[in-house]
C-alpha cells in the first residue's frame, strides 16, 4: 500500500481548499488537452519537464500513466485513469474536513502575523490551573501559552539549557534548608540569574475514593492501613514534595504500598483511583473534585514561575505578568477548587521564597589600638 504524505503552502492567495498533488495536475492537463505539449504548455511548464515528471512517476508507481498509439491523442491509461478517479473521490468526500483544516492552519498563523500577539513557551510541573490560564490569556491578551507539562526539576532544567523562557514548579512555603525541596531544586536555581513570578496557591492531599471508605487522614495512615498508593514519578514536584512529608512524618517510601505504580499527572492519579486501580495517592484538590473523589488536605504549596532575569523584560513576560495581576484572573483562579491567588504576577526575591543561601557578612577589620 502507498503511503499519502500531506502538505501545505503559506500564501496570500484566497484559493480553494484543496489538497493538491503535482502528478495529478499533470494528468488533468494531459487528459483535457490530449498531448503533452499543449499540457506543457497550459501548465506554463516545458515539454521535457512534464515528460520526465511522467515517466518518473511511472517508475514510482510501477505502473503506465499515458497511453500513445499512432496518429492518436496522448490518453490516460487505466491506471492513470483510476488514480483521477480516486482523486475526485477524495476531494468530494473530504472538502469540508479539508476546509476545516486549512482554517484551524490558517488561525495558528495569523498570530505569527499579528505583531500585537506573543508566544511564551513554558515547561511546567502539572497544574490545573495553567490550561484556564492559557485560555484566559489567549483571549483577553492575545498571549499564547505553550505549554509542555514535565516533572518541575525537568522544567527548570529545560529553562537552564535554553529550551523555554518560563518554567513552573512548585513547592512548599520556606522549605527547610536540609529538604528534599532544597535539595532537588539548590542546584538549579541561582540567586542573581533567575527571577520568581508568583502564580499562586494550592492545596495537595490525599485522594480518596468519596466517602473515603478507609478512614485515610494522613500518610501514617496510608503506611498502617497499606493502602495501595500511587505515586508520581522521580522529578516531579509532587514527588519531591511527598518526600517531604514522608520524612516529616517519620516515615520513607517503603512505608507506602504500592509505590512502584506511578503516574504521569495529578488527573491521572486521580482517575486511577477512580478506576479502582489504587486506594489514594497524593495530587491536587482540583484534580480530585473533577473526578467526584472525596480530598484530604495535608499541605499548601506555592507554584511558581521563573525565568531568566534577563528575561524579565521581554514583552511575551510583561504581557504574561499584566494578565496574572488582573482581578479577571484572579477571580478565576479563586473559583478554581484548593486555590488561592497569592502573589500573582509579582516578581518575588528567590532568596526569601526558597531560603536555602546563607551569605555571610564580612568581617570589618578591628582597628589597630594606639599604643603608648
Amino acid at each position: 500500500m502507498h503511503r499519502v504524505q500531506l502538505h501545505y503552502t503559506l500564501s496570500r492567495d484566497a484559493s480553494a481548499a484543496l489538497v493538491r498533488h503535482p502528478l495529478i495536475e499533470l494528468l488533468q492537463a494531459v487528459d483535457a488537452m490530449g498531448s503533452i505539449s499543449a499540457a506543457a504548455r497550459t501548465l506554463g511548464l516545458s515539454y521535457r519537464h512534464v515528460w520526465g515528471e511522467l515517466k518518473r512517476w511511472e517508475d514510482e508507481l510501477g505502473n503506465e500513466l499515458i497511453v500513445w498509439e499512432k496518429g492518436q491523442s496522448a490518453r490516460l491509461s487505466e491506471f492513470g485513469a483510476k488514480l483521477m478517479w480516486a482523486e475526485r473521490q477524495a476531494q468530494a468526500r473530504l472538502s469540508p474536513q479539508i476546509e476545516a483544516l486549512r482554517a484551524e492552519l490558517e488561525r495558528a498563523f495569523a498570530v505569527a502575523f499579528d505583531p500585537a500577539a506573543h508566544v511564551l513557551t513554558l515547561y511546567a510541573s502539572h497544574d490545573d490551573a495553567l490550561p484556564a490560564l492559557r485560555a484566559h490569556a489567549a483571549q483577553q491578551a492575545n498571549l499564547h501559552l505553550d505549554i509542555r507539562f514535565t516533572g518541575s526539576v525537568d522544567a527548570i532544567a529545560a529553562l537552564n539549557e535554553g529550551r523555554c523562557i518560563l518554567a513552573g514548579f512548585h513547592s512548599l512555603a520556606q522549605p527547610a534548608p536540609d529538604s528534599m525541596t532544597a535539595r532537588a531544586y539548590r542546584p538549579l536555581l541561582q540567586p542573581g540569574l533567575h527571577k520568581i513570578i508568583g502564580f499562586g496557591r494550592r492545596t495537595q492531599g490525599l485522594m480518596v475514593a468519596p466517602g473515603n471508605p478507609l478512614g485515610l487522614r494522613s500518610l501514617a495512615d496510608v503506611a498502617r492501613q497499606r493502602a495501595r498508593f500511587v505515586n508520581r514519578p522521580l522529578g516531579s514536584g509532587t514527588r519531591v514534595l511527598l518526600d517531604d512529608l514522608l520524612a516529616g512524618a517519620a516515615l520513607g517510601a517503603q512505608d507506602l504500598s504500592g509505590d512502584a505504580l506511578t503516574e504521569p499527572s495529578h488527573a491521572a492519579v486521580a482517575q486511577a483511583i477512580a478506576a479502582g486501580a489504587a486506594d489514594t495517592g497524593l495530587g491536587i484538590e482540583l484534580a480530585a473534585r473533577s473526578r467526584g473523589l472525596d480530598f484530604v488536605p495535608l499541605a499548601r504549596e506555592d507554584y511558581h514561575l521563573v525565568c531568566l532575569k534577563s528575561a524579565l523584560e521581554q514583552p511575551a513576560i510583561q504581557a504574561l505578568r499584566q494578565v496574572l495581576r488582573h482581578p479577571d484572573w484572579q477571580q478565576q483562579m479563586a473559583t478554581l477548587a484548593g486555590y488561592e491567588a497569592a502573589h500573582c504576577g509579582e516578581v518575588l526575591s528567590l532568596r526569601e521564597r526558597l531560603p536555602w543561601w546563607r551569605f555571610q557578612r564580612k568581617k570589618r577589620p578591628i582597628p589597630a589600638s594606639k599604643g603608648h
